[in-house]
């Protein structure tokens, strides 16, 4: 099964790739099944089996992902949106766009209330697999340590005072009405002008949005000796005044300042949790006194996790001057 879930995995990135480049062409089920040496039957089969959805209708709600995007950031006419995303008029995209968001096109750019998109699959993965790393270091990177301040601005959230970390977050969201992964990071992804969001890359679903952690005296005892409330989301401009979905919570995060912890780009699969030790002994191994702060500690400031392979891994803790 894991052979699969890479095969799979590798239709996935090619289907993003074509409908990027909108290349109808190479998006069919037997240009796709080619790739893998499978036939139609079983390769349709295989995705099934895996991602809980037909290929079709998968292609569909990634085309009308990245269609929503232009929507909602472009000043393209409806018609060379349809065009470009393969459909054969306007009005079968504004039947495919309202049978899966609930608006029609025309409507969500007047006004781009949050929507579920159709978030990118990751069939394969090492860490939620259980494989771990391979372990082929590239990436020499020492960690880099540095102070900023950041401005107010808005954080857009889901939380959980009983997970710890990722995996077990998303676990727990699961049981939660409304809360699964799937939902939260395609609402998060439907918003525009997410502060983290920094180039909108139609490809990449999840871009602006980060883990967070906010000191709570109800909160669970992490192991680095804190109380905390682990949260998902995305930052926002202070002024936004946007809609909030029902199931998610809108925070005032005043300007303070922060210590930083950021490691470099690096290969997700074959070194990830050795960057993650780089970063554990640096947060560990920091002299706080010597800088003349401490962490704060103060209920409702916030911790930022960032991790984007490609870019960075890199905690932001908040501090206080001594």
């Amino acid at each position: 099964m894991y052979e699969w879930k890479k095969l799979i995995q590798l239709v996935v990135d090619e289907i993003d790739e074509c409908i990027r480049n909108h290349d109808d062409e190479a998006l069919t089920l037997g240009a796709l099944s080619k790739k893998l040496g499978y036939s139609e039957f079983y390769t349709t089969r295989k995705f099934g089996e895996i991602s809980g959805m037909s290929l079709r209708e998968y292609i569909q709600k990634r085309k009308l992902a990245f269609a929503l995007k232009e929507v909602r950031d472009s000043e393209k006419s409806l018609l060379s949106v349809a065009v470009d995303y393969g459909f054969s008029s306007n009005e079968a995209f504004t039947r495919a766009f309202k049978k899966v968001y609930g608006v029609t096109p025309s409507c969500f750019r007047k006004d781009p209330n949050p929507v579920v998109l159709r978030t990118k699959i990751h069939p394969f993965d090492r860490y939620f697999l259980g494989l771990g790393e391979i372990g082929m270091i590239k990436s020499q990177d020492n960690v880099k340590t540095y102070f900023v301040t950041i401005p107010e601005h808005k954080f857009l959230h889901i939380e959980n005072r009983e997970s710890n970390g990722y995996w077990d977050f998303w676990k727990k969201q699961a049981e939660i009405p409304g809360q699964d992964c799937e939902t939260i990071c395609g609402l998060l992804a439907s918003i525009k002008g997410k502060l983290d969001d920094l180039g909108g890359d139609e490809d990449n679903c999840t871009a602006g949005q980060i883990m967070a952690y906010i000191n709570d005296p109800t909160g669970r005892l992490c192991d680095w000796g804190f109380l905390r409330t682990e949260c998902y989301g995305a930052r926002l401009p202070a002024d936004y005044s946007g809609p909030v979905p029902e199931n998610m919570i809108l925070s005032d995060i005043p300007e303070g300042e922060y210590v930083v912890f950021e490691h470099g780009p690096f290969d997700y699969e074959q070194e990830c949790r050795t960057v993650e030790e780089k970063i554990e002994k640096a947060m560990k191994d920091f002299d706080y006194a010597e800088k003349g702060c401490e962490l704060d500690l103060t209920p409702g400031r916030i911790m930022y996790f960032y991790y984007d392979p490609g870019k960075f891994f890199k905690y932001i803790r908040p501090i206080k001057r001594t």
